[in-house]
């Protein structure tokens, strides 16, 4: 009998529109903004994701490049008010933001209040979805247990959200060295949040995929959209493999060297 057909093999351009560019780091100067943001637009990645501030000259700088704009809210520790996070996510839809990335209250997630967890990540999605925009919700899987990853997947199905996250990429836990430090978005966290997650919510994996295999890895757990900030060496990577076109054409003056590891994500 004649073998199943192979799928084909993402292209470039596929690969491109599974990233959310990473503009989130602290420190980060406008200047440093004005970069990232040319290198998201040059890459045609999905989005470029920044702090709520930087999204006027997001919209500006990608406007008409059919990348969009995504805008942390509550970021990083969901410490804030609902109600607060709720209106950091419209303002930043009203500024021009098509998606929202929120952090789900990991202490009310390890007390085990799941009525306000669920009232929290409710408050937020109607904010954005009134709006015509996405909400994506931040588990920090470093700080949970399966069983906590698991409710939460339940919960934000239930709610109808439109992605999972694993990570901030700035949630830190002290290990057994005593060092701090994250694991992110782990192959097995990567399975259960698929496991346990409705077909309509979608996995965005963040922290630690720092490479052109470890993107394809995650993508083929179920990831459809990564956090990165190395994308255009990952990206360059898959040109020099010879993966498929279309090729983003800005991609021709992208860094051929290895991806390297930016502090978050």
């Amino acid at each position: 009998m004649p073998s199943a057909a192979q799928p084909s093999p993402p292209t470039v351009a596929d690969l491109a529109r599974m990233i959310d560019h990473s503009l989130l780091h602290p420190t980060m100067t406008d200047e440093q903004m004005r970069a990232g943001l040319a290198v998201a637009r040059r890459c045609g990645c999905a989005t470029a994701c920044v702090k709520p501030y930087s999204v006027p000259l997001a919209a500006e700088m990608l406007a008409g490049s059919g990348v969009g704009v995504c805008a942390v809210a509550g970021f990083p520790h969901g410490n804030s008010h609902p109600d607060l996070i709720a209106d950091e996510a419209a303002r930043a839809i009203d500024e021009g933001a098509t998606e929202i990335d929120m952090v789900a209250h990991a202490g009310k997630v390890l007390g085990g209040d799941w009525t306000w967890v669920a009232d929290a990540i409710r408050t937020v999605d109607e904010a954005c979805t009134s709006r015509g925009a996405i909400l994506k919700v931040i588990f920090e899987n470093d700080y949970l247990q399966d069983a906590h990853i698991i409710r939460l997947c339940e919960l934000c199905t239930e709610i109808g959200v439109a992605f999972v996250k694993t990570s901030t990429g700035y949630g830190f836990v002290k290990q057994t060295s005593g060092d701090y430090n994250y694991q992110g978005a782990t192959d097995a966290h990567l399975r259960l949040m698929r496991q346990h997650s409705g077909p309509r919510v979608q996995i965005k994996a963040a922290g630690g995929v720092r490479t052109l295999d470890d993107l394809l890895r995650v993508r083929g757990l179920g990831v459809t959209r990564i956090g990165a900030t190395a994308t255009e060496a990952i990206l360059a990577e898959a040109v020099r493999r010879g993966f498929p076109g279309p090729v983003p054409p800005g991609l021709a003056s992208a860094p051929k060297g290895p991806a390297r590891e930016t502090a978050g994500y």
